[in-house]
């Protein structure tokens, strides 16, 4: 009989430097270029995002401590500065691969069976910068793996790219039931948040920022029991209506996102359409599942918090209480957007909850450009006290 795949010792961490969101916004309210209905516009959308904080990488944010550089900001004039692609690509390369290898590192020992001999496939995910040899390639010379471990990089995917990366680390321990797969995604948003008067910048700038998660996948089954999903199945969903509406490109300035006022509402009338084959699919929920039930029968709900508006549209659809949401509404104010990593750390919150109990049902979702719908199916085993 075959083992299910878990995912388990999941681990996440933000950088150093904490950026008070009232705070940021007063500065970009502040910014001399912006006109006065963008002043009014950056007001709402911070005050309205539904964060108190988020973190970046960058030091010179650090309003209490000495700027080593003013590259991205001058705070003698308290403008907001425009540095080149090629600079925000450069302080990428240069902190990325350090978050990638201590978290991985953080992932390893967290588990208290798997150590770094036992891995054998690394997949990485960011969509916040490039270069070569990458972020793989540091997590195996920065942890001492093996040169014989396979490397995936799932790159420029956007917000919804941890999910794939899940199914791909579980079709290859379906593949190889002795695989050990090393999960990493770090974002680095805060290296392109930019002043404007662009209504979907704004926005942007009003809830992206930096941080790291990782977790180990397998098959494998081991002597102590630690807290663990298992990985019961995915799906992907287009929203064709929403392409134009949510976008990443690279430009001559840093990367540009698109995410329109239009995003919540196109989630919010396309979310049960697309997690209804996902259900469909699993052979533990009933054939015929009423959305306003569907709470009653999966208890956690890891819902990637692009927005506190996407946060109340899910919740309103599919009928989801208070506290279903908590996880994903308490990311959102602690650490705000992540990007890929942020539907990791909903999932953290919820392996920790010491009320999650092993048996109960979590479905897990994230969106991204396309408009793209990813979703997962996952169960609570293991865990506290042997359950």
């Amino acid at each position: 009989m075959s083992h299910p795949v878990q995912l388990r010792s999941l681990q996440t961490m933000v950088p150093e430097v904490p950026l008070d969101q009232g705070a940021v916004r007063d500065v970009f309210a502040a910014q001399p270029e912006i006109s006065r209905l963008a002043r009014r516009l950056v007001s709402a959308s911070f005050d309205g995002s539904g964060i108190d904080t988020r973190h970046t990488v960058l030091a010179e944010l650090d309003l209490g401590a000495e700027a080593p550089t003013q590259e991205y900001y001058d705070r003698e004039s308290g403008n907001l500065l425009v540095p080149s692609t090629r600079t925000r690509n450069e302080t990428y390369i240069r902190e990325a691969d350090r978050l990638f290898v201590e978290t991985a590192r953080r992932a390893l020992d967290a588990d208290p069976d798997i150590t770094a001999s036992d891995i054998t496939h690394v997949v990485t995910v960011s969509c916040t910068g490039f270069h070569a040899p990458g972020p793989d390639y540091a997590i195996v010379r920065g942890l001492g793996l093996s040169d014989a471990v396979q490397r995936y990089h799932l790159g420029f995917m956007g917000c919804y790219a941890a999910m794939p990366a899940l199914r791909a680390a579980m079709q290859f321990c379906l593949a190889d039931p002795a695989a050990v797969v090393l999960v990493v995604s770090v974002e680095l948003c805060t290296l392109h948040l930019r002043s404007s008067s662009d209504p979907d910048t704004i926005i942007a700038s009003s809830l992206f920022s930096d941080g790291a998660a990782a977790a180990l996948v397998t098959a494998r089954t081991f002597g102590a029991p630690v807290p663990a999903f298992s990985l019961d199945g995915f799906h992907t969903a287009i929203v064709p209506e929403g392409e134009q509406d949510m976008a990443w490109t690279i430009g001559d300035r840093g990367f540009e996102m698109v995410l329109s006022t239009a995003v919540p509402q196109l989630i919010g009338e396309s979310i049960e359409q697309a997690l209804r084959p996902l259900w469909a699919s699993d052979d533990a929920l009933p054939e015929v599942l009423e959305v306003e039930r569907i709470g009653e029968t999966v208890q956690h709900w890891a819902i990637h918090p692009g927005g506190r508006s996407i946060l109340d549209r899910v919740q309103d659809r599919l009928h989801l209480s208070d506290a279903q949401l908590h996880p994903a509404r308490e990311v959102l104010r602690t650490c705000g957007n992540m990007s890929s990593a942020t539907v990791l750390f909903v999932l953290q919150r919820i392996l920790n909850d010491p009320d999650a109990n092993a048996g109960e049902r979590v479905t897990a979702m994230a969106f991204g450009p396309g408009l793209t719908a990813e979703s997962a199916m996952l169960t609570v085993i293991g865990g506290r006290d042997g359950r």
